[in-house]
């Protein structure tokens, strides 16, 4: 417990190296938890060590010789303040690139060896006399180079007194090893003329067989299996790394009244800068002068460039395509969008789904069963009158072909990639747990304006009176307009060439006036008698819009509907919504009329609707959703929507919203448009549907198959090429989740 003396503790991030499994990680995360004042985690995955520590107590430097004295190599990937944003993606992918290079060269060299082995082992025409020392010589070289990563590892947990899916590759290689070096020297397997043919079963030859392409074999198509997942680790990684990518490596910043180009990693909040077209944007800041079109697509998959002018919000990374901008900083470093972006994909990609935890707790007390197992069948068959070699030949197989790497891939593969891809689309997954309640989730919680809706006022309609066009009467109206903040006033002066006006009045609670065109025009409540227009004003105010009456020298000209306009695809998202099993929930702050009328513009059925509500009625209302049995998911973008989002059992924040909304929010969605709500939440169940099926395959290929290695009926090279097959399929299969396509845009 922290007490009120504690130092304050600080964050490092190590990388870790010479994990060889999800055990390894387990150990690393035990070791540095050991150390007082440590709280750490530790992915096999991303070979990653999160660390929170008391420097009172610690430093980084101890903590790296905890790792190295458990076995490993660590090296501190902690992102510094003057590094931009891309710099700790490229030290985590030179590692894993230049592990990925070694393996490949091992992989090689060992496959040049293993290949002729066995071609001579299956194939009596090419036995040679004493073909047999031949292939001793060469299986030796790759027993203990090629292997040396697999014994290595199955010493070092032995030493910690625990056992891994290293511990049953090392052991049944062994096993065959020594089994064919005793055969070659005390048995008849060294004898000038020895011939061996290969087989699907095991041969009971009496101490004549020898198992030494089983040997080469399994551990090239081991290495390779491992090679192909830091390969899947390295391409799900590529989102993450195009992301960080994407921000600008320097800025031309405002100083002394010159423009002096420094790396972005100097650029410091309140400093101002100087964008050109067609350069990115260096960081988040706000437009001081200037106007421009940004292209945002980069982050949001939005293809429409985004106006902006003096006050307005950019984003670092964004590109701007016309006008020469001034923008102030607000945040750098580690505080940008950007940034953050990054920082949410890694840490759902360093996170364990439910599932996950499982598989390790399976796999904790799988192994030892195995060799329990494989001792079962060494002396079922021994007692039932097989010779030796058949009884060790089984042993061997259900050693190999037990050996869980699947298991070990299943989840995080698919995590990697699926979060991955999901960075690429702007849908940003915070956590693997996110996974499980995207399935559960029956009933979807819609905030109206900003989500359902632009959440920006637009003339919906112009009703003339008798003697007048709706073109006049617009004019004469965007002409006193123009000179008011208000939305209404900005909505209806929005796109018309306004006339001059003289002597705006505001008149607060009633509307605005002023002289146009040498005539008294007012704009607002209605001070005249409506007469033939009154159906028009209630209707345009029934219909959940606000309307407002143009009044010309005291005589009613018109009237304008204005309304928060429903975004494009918001109907077909929620339709698309209703198929994937969940109920859609209108909650609005507006009134009745206004929800209502969104409702049945977009497939919202009226019981569905809520109205009216503050922000602490909206927790209210998600909680008794939750109450009545309901799984919750809820989609808002501003502030008064965190509380909601936080209590709601799948939080979906947009990306355009509040930075609080975020924060309490499981799932970003980085494009202002519900579609991408349904996008994420099919993401996510793509990801777990992946998970679960490279479990079933997993668990139902060893389930099958080592009974069948038990009772004596699988070739132990058979085994080892079966269960390395079975590590690339789960491998590959995670990987089909980069071709997920998105419905709505991206």
């Amino acid at each position: 417990m922290t007490t009120p003396e504690s130092t304050a503790l600080q964050h490092i991030e190590l990388g870790v190296t010479g994990m060889t499994c999800t055990s390894c990680s387990s150990r690393v995360q035990r070791k540095l938890n050991k150390v007082d004042g440590v709280d750490a985690t530790v992915n096999y995955s991303t070979e990653t060590a999160t660390i929170d520590y008391d420097p009172g107590k610690t430093s980084p430097d101890e903590l790296i010789e905890v790792v190295r004295q458990s076995g490993y190599d660590a090296y501190d990937m902690t992102p510094k303040p003057e590094m931009d944003a891309g710099n700790e993606a490229s030290i985590s992918d030179e590692a894993r690139d230049n592990e990925a290079e070694s393996l490949k060269r091992t992989i090689i060299w060992s496959a040049l060896v293993a290949v002729p082995v066995m071609l001579v082992s299956m194939i009596p025409a090419l036995q040679f006399t004493y073909w047999q020392w031949a292939v001793f010589a060469a299986t030796t070289l790759v027993y203990f180079a090629a292997g040396s990563v697999f014994h290595r590892s199955a010493l070092l947990n032995l030493r910690h007194g625990s056992f891994t899916m290293d511990t049953l590759v090392s052991l049944g290689t062994t096993a065959a090893y020594l089994w064919s070096i005793y055969a070659l020297f005390f048995g008849g397997a060294g004898e000038p003329g020895m011939t061996m043919e290969m087989a699907i079963l095991p041969e009971d030859t009496h101490m004549n067989e020898i198992y030494l392409e089983t040997v080469c074999v399994v551990i090239t198509f081991l290495l390779l299996g491992r090679w192909f997942e830091v390969k899947a680790k390295g391409q799900s990684s590529e989102a993450l790394r195009s992301l960080l990518d994407m921000g600008a490596k320097d800025a031309a910043v405002l100083r002394d009244g010159k423009e002096v180009r420094v790396p972005i990693g100097q650029l410091a909040v309140g400093e101002q800068f100087v964008v050109r077209p067609g350069e990115k944007i260096a960081t988040d800041g706000r437009v001081v002068s200037g106007h421009s079109a940004i292209d945002e697509s980069m982050l949001t998959g939005e293809s429409v460039p985004a106006e902006v002018a003096e006050g307005s919000l950019v984003t670092g990374a964004t590109l701007n395509t016309s006008g020469r901008l001034v923008v102030e900083a607000t945040r750098v470093g580690s505080d940008t969008t950007l940034a953050q972006m990054g920082q949410l994909v890694k840490d759902a990609q360093s996170g364990q789904a439910p599932v996950q935890r499982l598989v390790d707790r399976i796999s904790q007390i799988f192994v030892p069963t195995v060799i329990a197992i494989s001792l079962l069948a060494l002396v079922g068959h021994l007692l039932a009158g097989h010779s030796t070699a058949h009884a060790f030949t089984a042993a061997v197989a259900v050693l190999i072909i037990a050996c869980p790497c699947a298991l070990g891939l299943a989840t995080p593969t698919a995590i990697l990639v699926g979060t991955g891809r999901g960075a690429q689309l702007g849908l940003l997954i915070k956590g693997p747990e996110v996974l499980e309640s995207t399935r559960e989730a029956d009933t979807i919680v819609l905030d109206k304006t900003g989500t359902v809706t632009s959440g920006e006022m637009q003339v919906t309609d112009v009703v003339p009176a008798s003697g007048w066009t709706a073109e006049a009467v617009h004019r004469l109206a965007a002409g006193v307009e123009a000179q008011s903040e208000h939305p209404i006033a900005q909505a209806i002066a929005a796109g018309v060439a306004a006339p001059e006006a003289l002597g705006f009045e505001n008149e607060p609670g009633v509307g605005a006036k002023a002289l146009v065109d040498g005539t008294l025009v007012r704009v607002g409540r209605p001070q005249a008698d409506l007469g033939s227009l009154r159906g028009a004003f209630e209707d345009a105010e029934t219909a959940g819009g606000t309307a407002v009456a143009v009044e010309v020298d005291g005589e009613v000209a018109g009237v304008i509907a204005v309304r928060d306009t429903v975004k494009r695809d918001s109907a077909a998202a929620i339709s698309r919504l209703r198929e994937l099993g969940l109920t859609p929930h209108l909650l609005t702050g507006d009134n009745e009329g206004a929800a209502l009328a969104v409702a049945r513009e977009v497939g919202i059925d009226a019981a569905d609707v809520t109205a009216g509500v503050m922000p602490s009625d909206k927790v209210d209302v998600v909680r008794g959703l939750q109450d009545k049995g309901h799984n919750v998911a809820m989609v808002g973008d501003g502030v008064n929507d965190a509380a909601a989002l936080a209590t709601a059992d799948l939080g979906l924040a947009m990306g355009a919203g509040s930075d609080v909304a975020i924060e309490a929010s499981d799932i970003t969605l980085m494009r202002d448009s519900l579609g991408s709500a349904v996008d994420g939440i099919r993401l996510s169940r793509k990801t777990l549907q992946t998970i679960k099926g490279n479990l079933f395959w997993a668990f139902a290929y060893n389930v099958l198959l080592i009974p069948v290695a038990a009772l004596g009926f699988l070739n132990p090279m058979l085994a080892g090429i079966a269960m390395a097959f079975s590590s690339v399929f789960v491998v590959t299969n995670s990987l089909r989740l980069r071709g997920f396509k998105a419905e709505f845009g991206g």
